[in-house]
């Protein structure tokens, strides 16, 4: 059985190694949510995940005393922010990744009051912004740079990376 909490300081490296095992190296191939061909080298840091507890919200899944997901959650003017999305790779595909984001909205929602969730996906990842939609998001078209030259994001393996702005209604 799943069971979420806030994140504690003392989940940032297992919170680091699974963000970091969704989306780069060898390790994200086993899942479908890899940008391995589109950026290498770290996705996260713990000095990102520890500001992320720290002054945002970081929610975690457990099962069996590990942590098998993760998202941060931001508190915006009339909105949350979903962002630091990610599932084990050998979990994905069996409905984790849906109830940690049902989790998501049901916190924004009804803890926040939020009206609406946003993000930003690369959006070369046609495939997971699909899975997004089909989930009751919106594609906004409003797009925002990739931040080239800053390595705690990776290293991109091409020169045409941009983000997407999604919207979902809550309530």
């Amino acid at each position: 059985m799943v069971t979420f909490r806030p994140a504690r300081s003392s989940d940032i490296p297992a919170v680091v190694a699974l963000v970091q095992s969704a989306y780069r190296g060898d390790s994200s191939r086993a899942g479908w949510t890899t940008e391995a061909d589109l950026l290498e080298g770290q996705r996260t840091d713990p000095a990102m995940v520890e500001a992320a507890i720290t002054d945002t919200f970081v929610l975690v899944a457990e099962q069996d005393g590990e942590v098998v997901g993760c998202c941060q959650l931001e508190r915006r003017e009339g909105y949350g922010y979903f962002g630091m999305f990610a599932v084990d790779p050998s979990q994905q595909g069996n409905g984790l990744g849906r109830a940690v984001l049902a989790e998501a909205e049901r916190i924004a929602r009804d803890e926040w009051g939020a009206g609406e969730l946003r993000m930003t996906v690369i959006v070369q990842r046609e495939d997971l912004i699909g899975w997004y939609v089909r989930r009751g998001f919106k594609r906004t078209g409003e797009l925002a740079p990739f931040p080239y030259g800053d390595e705690r994001f990776g290293r991109p393996l091409r020169d045409d990376l941009a983000f997407e702005t999604l919207t979902k209604k809550l309530g």
